[in-house]
């Protein structure tokens, strides 16, 4: 794949937009979480997609499927909400600390929690080493890619929407409790999982009920907090 440096790394304005991976189905915005009924949707296909402003907010989308090699019919799969501030630290790493109260993430798994999915808080510090911004040749698109702190890139994004789509970046629920868990089998929460056989994988990591697991692989320093 043919790709030429747009901006220098680092540079925040050529963050500025809404980035998704090339499922083409997750982004971030009112069509992945509505805070106000407290809803989660499901999209089409796996996928991640980051927003950024400008001055310093961002927000992320994930819908992971997972497959279940024993038992293909039985694929886990979770979406995760989060949205914030960002810092270029001096090292030219990307720090993105979350509005707390909000995040949230939804998990099912069809053969193990009879029928009801498991809504809950998350909370989550995400640091990248750095991040590039391409011109990718082939699709003719903006690139970007995040850096862990070992050097590993992400799965790349590309530019979708300029200016970004997102939910406002303020917080969004100041006076939620922190212990909230809910368990449902609501036609909105509860995931169909027909599209299971697909799956995202980020750096090789397949994602599983224990997201600590993958966010302490995905980024540097990260601590996660699941507030059940």
């Amino acid at each position: 794949m043919a790709a030429d440096t747009l901006l220098p790394n680092n540079n925040v304005t050529s963050l500025y937009g809404t980035w998704s991976t090339l499922s083409d189905s997750v982004f971030t915005g009112p069509g992945f979480y509505d805070p106000v009924d407290e809803y989660l949707a499901e999209p089409d296909h796996p996928g991640m997609s980051f927003s950024f402003t400008d001055d310093g907010y961002w927000e992320m989308a994930i819908y992971a499927v997972t497959p279940n090699p024993q038992t293909p019919s039985c694929p886990s799969a979770a979406l995760i909400f989060q949205h914030g501030t960002y810092e270029i630290a001096s090292n030219y790493s990307l720090v993105l600390s979350p509005f707390q109260p909000d995040g949230r993430q939804l998990y099912s798994n069809p053969c193990t929690d009879a029928g009801f999915s498991v809504y809950m808080r998350y909370y989550q510090f995400l640091v990248y080493q750095r991040f590039e911004i391409l011109v990718d040749n082939y699709l003719g698109n903006y690139m970007l890619r995040l850096y862990e702190f070992d050097g590993t890139p992400t799965n790349p994004m590309y530019l979708k929407y300029r200016p970004p789509m997102m939910l406002p970046t303020i917080t969004l629920n100041p006076t939620a409790s922190a212990d909230a868990t809910t368990f449902s089998n609501s036609k909105l929460r509860k995931r169909s999982l027909e599209s299971g056989n697909t799956s995202l994988h980020i750096n090789g990591l397949n994602y599983d009920f224990v997201w600590w697991t993958f966010f302490s692989m995905m980024v540097c320093g990260g601590l996660a907090y699941f507030f059940i």
